[in-house]
């Protein structure tokens, strides 16, 4: 008789114990939806509400969210004046997910900004980045590429730490991947020197810069990647830096990410003396 009388107090033990766990998965998942829109909101906060204006430069600006929108990543472009009144335009994807990748990416971002107004060399601005992140004393990084651009002489210059080269294209037809040497990520290494390309833009054309969730995934390649950007870049002759930016970020969806992914693409109007 006892055993048949525990039973029911067995099954009730059995669904309280039940409904505790369904109630603490539902607070997970609950603090886990709250902690992506703080990120994004975080994120959203971060970049830039409109990008500068530029004389002889058009830029625009695409970003998509992953794909589970929950993993809140820190890709992020900007845009700023440097040192001689050089345009700087930069781009980056800080390792991690969550609060803090966002968090750091507005460190990151703040960092450039301020480092590029003393100095129109790429290279020494990356250097000064990486060594002030590392003081902030965080496990993150991020890589990144910045590129300077003199509108009036056609005269461009590119570093990268750890990031996606940058992509170009002509009015022309004509488009590419370069392929320079860059260094590590920014927060990884002290000390660290970033070399610097340059190059004289003499016609009008884009520069593509993009974070590697538009380029890479579990059903793309980065090459395929880059060489399908190229093309787009190629193929622009002369449209909307924001009608390409557009035709960029989609290139995301066929990658088939699980990260953010972040498009900045620069139209210039290459030198006087070519327009």
């Amino acid at each position: 008789m006892n055993r048949h009388r525990k039973a029911p107090d067995n099954t009730q033990e059995l669904l309280l114990n039940l409904g505790n766990l369904v109630d603490q998965a539902l607070e997970n998942i609950r603090l886990q939806q709250a902690r992506a829109e703080l990120g994004m909101a975080l994120q959203r906060h971060m970049l830039p509400s409109e990008l500068p204006d530029f004389p002889g430069i058009q830029l625009a600006a695409r970003y998509a969210p992953s794909q589970d929108g929950l993993a809140v990543g820190g890709d992020f472009y900007d845009a700023f004046p440097m040192s001689d009144g050089v345009a700087g335009m930069a781009i980056g994807d800080v390792q991690g997910h969550g609060v803090e990748a966002a968090a750091f990416m507005g460190e990151a971002r703040a960092s450039l900004r301020a480092l590029a107004s003393v100095t129109r060399d790429p290279g020494e601005v990356l250097t000064s980045a990486n060594d002030l992140l590392i003081s902030l004393g965080t496990d993150l990084f991020t890589t990144c590429c910045l590129l300077s651009f003199a509108p009036r002489t056609g005269e461009l210059a590119i570093a990268r730490a750890g990031h996606v080269p940058m992509v170009w294209g002509s009015d022309t037809g004509d488009s590419g991947v370069s392929l320079d040497a860059g260094g590590v990520p920014l927060g990884v290494l002290p000390g660290q020197k970033y070399p610097v390309v340059h190059r004289r833009l003499t016609r009008p054309g884009y520069l593509v810069l993009v974070t590697d969730g538009v380029v890479e995934g579990p059903a793309y390649p980065i090459e395929e990647g880059l060489a399908e950007v190229a093309g787009l870049a190629g193929a622009g002759r002369g449209v909307a830096p924001g009608i390409l930016a557009s035709r960029v970020i989609r290139v995301a969806d066929r990658t088939g990410h699980d990260d953010d992914a972040a498009v900045l693409v620069v139209h210039h109007d290459g030198p006087p003396d070519a327009r």
